[in-house]
């Protein structure tokens, strides 16, 4: 697998469309920290840390849904394996004026455009949440 960030986002937006309340994905540390970013801004309930029935260690991901529908609209990848998509602090590109967020790795760790901004760093832009 190239792109392991892209392939998470695609398994949780399947599982959304499908109604699902949870959905697994295959552990990494980069992972986890997008799925914080996520879980401290809203969009997902949480995850736990598991294995699957091949002793594989997995992250289980409990999604959010308001009166039915998904709290996540939109979920994209910009930053691809292909095309590394970095950015200055002042660069970072606000999701729908400021009711979405970017999901930025910076050289102080994984966090929210906002967070970034706010410490003064940049980095690149892993995804977009709205």
């Amino acid at each position: 697998m190239n792109d392991p960030i892209g392939d998470m986002l695609t398994r949780i937006r399947n599982s959304q469309l499908r109604g699902k309340s949870i959905v697994s994905t295959p552990a990494s540390k980069l992972r986890a920290w997008v799925l914080d970013v996520l879980a401290d801004e809203g969009y997902i309930r949480g995850y736990e840390k598991g294995t699957d029935a091949n002793g594989h260690p997995t992250l289980e991901i409990s999604l959010k849904y308001y009166e039915g529908t998904p709290v996540i609209r939109e979920l994209k990848r910009v930053s691809k394996p292909g095309r590394r998509v970095y950015m200055g602090r002042d660069d970072i590109p606000q999701v729908r004026q400021g009711l979405g967020v970017s999901i930025v790795s910076t050289s102080k760790g994984v966090m929210s455009d906002a967070a970034a901004r706010s410490q003064n760093v940049g980095g690149e832009v892993l995804c977009t949440v709205f």
